[in-house]
């Protein structure tokens, strides 16, 4: 059927997926797995449990640092070619480090080499995200009426390329460093290049104020301690964040060394998680129209609680990846109800800098998991972990006590 004749609608969605859905596709697997695969490479470099910790710190600083200059610069520059130049850069960074880690495969160089690429990874990453997000959010402007099966799409995307992309980082680990590299490489060279097809989004004029990115997030800020409801909920989910870090950036040293088990494993874990995540929040949709957000929220805050606490000290691997699918289950579901409190509570003109403020909130606990685990000994894990998820527990606990009687929540 020629283009002049195919319906509009077949059109559009071909043209979405083009533009939009395919260079989303291949930017999300090469997040997902360097997100989780740069600790399973310095752990599989190195074999040190410290400077694991410490490259899940290096991936997470730049990113928080460069958070809100990356929606700056998309908003300059455009989506498109943020997008394009982050996804490449990040695609020579990996192609160097993969050919350095070939030559010197072990050492200082190696060390350096993959402490690097914990950082660069991070900050390009970060910036291919968020120019990402801009693009799928104009596409959907763009299709009006059809603006939520956009959105649909988009989060099936992310969540299958989580569920996909640590098993597979853990399965291609097993044939060494280079070849996991090469392929994310790919991933990103694939996802620069089909980021030439993606419209242009709108840019802000040349001359708009520099000055605001700090001011966007200071108003954010105000507006999260002017909605109680909305602030004990993200302190509420920042103590459970500090957890779950925790058991991202020791998952590595926990599986290998711990359980004894391979980099495949690892992967297998978040591969799980995301698997359960995607299963919670489709039937969190449904029980929110049924039960309302509280019940469902605290629900959910309950049972993470529990398996956080039940996960430090799972007694084997089975144990253990089935207690962090539960947990990043419920987590998905306190995640559901964030969202949705979140797009009735803010004032429509405030919702993007308090959406980059509660962003920020909630990342922040992500590299203080990175710095714990660096300086925890592996044998002591299991005890700060379980630590964590007593104040994971109190957090939670706080938060949808005094959220109870509110009547955001009531609905």
């Amino acid at each position: 059927m020629s283009a002049a004749v195919m319906p509009r609608h077949a059109r559009h969605t071909a043209g979405l997926m083009r533009s939009i859905y395919l260079p989303r596709t291949a930017d999300a697997l090469a997040f997902a797995m360097s997100t989780f695969g740069i600790p399973l490479l310095v752990l599989a470099t190195t074999r040190s449990a410290a400077l694991t910790g410490a490259a899940f710190a290096l991936e997470w600083i730049p990113r928080l640092a460069a958070f809100g200059w990356a929606g700056s610069i998309v908003d300059r520059r455009g989506a498109a070619v943020v997008f394009h130049l982050a996804s490449l850069g990040r695609a020579l960074a990996l192609a160097i480090g993969a050919v350095l880690l070939h030559l010197h495969p072990s050492g200082t160089m190696a060390i350096t080499t993959v402490m690097v690429l914990a950082a660069a990874t991070g900050v390009l990453t970060e910036f291919s995200y968020i120019a990402a997000e801009t693009a799928g959010a104009a596409a959907g402007r763009r299709a009006g009426a059809r603006a939520h099966r956009v959105q649909a799409v988009l989060l099936g995307i992310d969540q299958t390329a989580t569920l996909a992309g640590p098993a597979l980082a853990g399965v291609l680990l097993l044939a060494g460093p280079p070849p996991m590299l090469a392929m994310i490489t790919v991933l990103s060279l694939l996802a620069a290049l089909l980021a030439l097809r993606t419209p242009p989004s709108p840019v802000a004029p040349a001359r708009a104020p520099k000055g605001r990115l700090g001011s966007g997030l200071l108003t954010g800020w105000r507006t999260i301690r002017s909605l109680p409801v909305l602030g004990w909920l993200v302190t509420g989910l920042a103590l459970s964040n500090l957890a779950t870090g925790l058991l991202q950036a020791a998952g590595p040293v926990i599986v290998v060394q711990h359980f004894g088990q391979s980099t495949t494993a690892v992967g297998l874990v978040w591969s799980a998680a995301a698997a359960a995540t995607l299963v919670a929040v489709t039937i969190c949709r449904f029980a929110l129209d049924r039960l309302g957000l509280w019940p469902v929220g605290a629900a959910c805050a309950a049972l993470a609680s529990l398996a956080c606490l039940a996960a430090a000290q799972a007694p084997d691997y089975l144990s253990y990846l089935v207690l962090v699918a539960v947990l990043m289950a419920a987590d998905g579901g306190m995640t559901v109800v964030l969202r949705t409190l979140r797009s009735r509570l803010i004032p429509p003109n405030q919702f993007g800098s308090t959406l980059s403020a509660t962003i920020l909130i909630l990342l922040l606990p992500f590299p203080v998991a990175g710095v714990l685990t660096a300086l925890t000994p592996p044998d002591a894990l299991g005890h700060v972990i379980t630590a964590c998820a007593a104040l994971q527990a109190l957090g939670l606990f706080c938060a949808f006590a005094r959220l109870r009687t509110d009547p955001a929540l009531r609905t």
